[in-house]
């Protein structure tokens, strides 16, 4: 028996973005969680804490930065391992690792000056971006995971 197969057209739009996927959506909430307090908490204003650097932030960002590592490692390899989907997967983990540097950069220079409006912008907005960039790879990978099992 043969099959005629065509090639898998895929268009990313993150403004559109629909989790289908349950597997995926419960893998994406914790990082949904924080994004979304990180983005509550910009928008209250300056504190009346002391100013100054904060220490316990660039312990936070170091383990985003360790996180972003595990995860470009894994989908390094599930890139490595699919044969529909070997270079949308690629293009998403360098996505994933352009986004993490971004984030690891401006969450740094956020942990120096915690009370810059705009640096803490810049890394809410680096947040995001790296949230849409893990979340494109997590679909890609179910949908090569799905593929492989047809």
């Amino acid at each position: 028996m043969t099959s005629a197969t065509s090639p898998i057209i895929l268009k990313w739009d993150p403004k559109s973005l629909e989790i289908r996927t349950l597997t995926v959506e419960r893998l994406l909430e914790p990082l949904v969680t924080q994004v979304t307090t990180l983005v509550n908490t910009s928008n209250k204003g300056p504190s009346g804490k002391k100013k100054g650097r904060s220490k316990k932030a660039h312990v936070l960002a170091a383990s985003v930065e360790q996180a972003t590592q595990n995860f470009l490692e894994k989908g390094e390899q599930i890139a490595k391992e699919s044969h529909d989907l070997k270079e949308e997967l690629v293009v998403a983990v360098e996505d994933v690792r352009k986004q993490g540097e971004t984030m690891r950069i401006a969450s740094s220079e956020f942990a120096d000056d915690p009370c810059s409006s705009v640096k803490r912008g810049t890394m809410v907005r680096a947040a995001r971006a790296l949230l849409s960039a893990v979340t494109r790879l997590l679909i890609l990978a179910d949908m090569a995971d799905v593929m492989r099992l047809l």
